[in-house]
Order: structure tokens, then sequence, then C-alpha cells
């Protein structure tokens, strides 16, 4: 039975100044960043054990998720040159919050994220809703996610837990319109096989989408 190995990037110079990121194209791994980049490739080794199985790398195509896979793949050998990279794994489209803080958006409209999920309470203007994110993921694995061999998936907090709730079938929450997994940590990756989840390695970030 395959498993897929799921991780969100590490913390971002944009997470780290609680902007908002969603589609943007390259905002670099922090420090702090590199070093749960480092602990989850050391985390995934060990998960492996002594004679890794080969993994087939896979990653939304925004640097940061690229940073973070080239760490990981030092750890067991992975070629980084051989990602392969599909927009559909791409962070949710946050439209005209892009780049913006979230002290901005909150005074001007109210609070915008759930306190208890973690997820957006409003839809981005111009942007995705969590249905839409799990319409091109379902995509996703029909064309990827049930081949044979294992992978691992380095994404985004939001869609990521989109994506684990898909895989793990969960039911849809009427407020998202869509599965989603429940929150965790950042520098948190899972494994999923045959519809049961499991923490590879639990990190310690806690920065915003």
């Amino acid at each position: 039975m395959s498993r897929i190995f799921i991780a969100r990037h590490g913390e971002t110079v944009f997470n780290a100044a609680r902007r908002m990121q969603g589609d943007q194209l390259d905002t670099p791994l922090t420090r702090a960043g590199f070093a749960q980049a480092d602990a989850m490739g050391r985390g995934l080794r060990d998960w492996l054990g002594d004679a890794p199985a080969a993994l087939e790398l896979w990653s939304s195509p925004y640097g940061r998720a690229l940073q973070t896979l080239a760490i990981i793949a030092e750890h067991i050998g992975g070629d980084w040159h051989g990602c392969r990279r599909d927009q559909r794994l791409a962070e949710i489209n946050v439209g005209g919050w892009g780049g913006r803080s979230y002290a901005e958006i909150i005074a001007e409209q109210g609070e915008i994220v759930c306190r208890d999920t973690h997820l957006f309470a409003v839809r981005p203007p111009g942007g995705e809703w969590y249905d839409e994110i799990a319409a091109r993921l379902s995509g996703w694995i029909a064309d990827h996610g049930r081949a044979p061999g294992d992978r691992l998936v380095i994404m985004h907090g939001m869609s990521s837990r989109v994506l684990r709730g898909l895989l793990t079938g969960l039911p849809v929450d009427p407020r998202w319109r869509a599965p989603v997994a429940p929150h965790l940590p950042q520098g948190t990756m899972v494994v999923i096989e045959g519809g049961r989840e499991a923490i590879v390695h639990l990190g310690g970030g806690a920065a915003p989408a």
C-alpha cells in the first residue's frame, strides 16, 4: 500500500512579519524555517529507517515549498532536480489580501481567521474558497495520488489541510464546503496510508497561513 508524506513549507519572511502570503511566489524561508525543514528531514529519515524506500518528490511550484523540499531531500538522499512541481498543490489564492499585513486587513474588516480552526472566516476578495482547493487537489489525487509507490509532498498550510482531509475521507464541512483536516503546528510532517494519518514529525511553529 502506497504512502503519502505531506508537509507544509517552513516559516517564511512573510510568516514572521504576519503578512498574507497566499499565492505569493517567492517568499524565502527564515532561519527558523530552515531549522523546521531540517528537523522534518531528520524526522523523516528516522521514520524510514536504515534502508529508506525511494520517495517520489512532489512540490508546489512556489519557492518556499521548493526550498523546504531541498533540505528534506538531503536527509533521505532524494534528487531535488527530479521533483515534480504541480500548480494544483499551491496555497489558497488570497486575492486582494496578497502581500498585506494581517493587522491592516483586520483593521479594515474585523477578524478574518476563526480562532478555533485557524481557517479563514470570510472568503478573500477575488480569491479562492476551500471547495475550489478541494476540486484542484481531487484532480491531483485522481492523476497521481493512487498510483503505486510512496510520495513526499511539500505544500502549504491551508491547502495541505484540504489534501489531508480528502485522503483520509473526512466529511465535507458545510462552513468550508470541503473536507478540512485539523490544524497542525508549522514544521509538522504526516504520513497517510490506507486512509489513516500518523505524525512523522511534530513541529512547534505557530505562523499563520
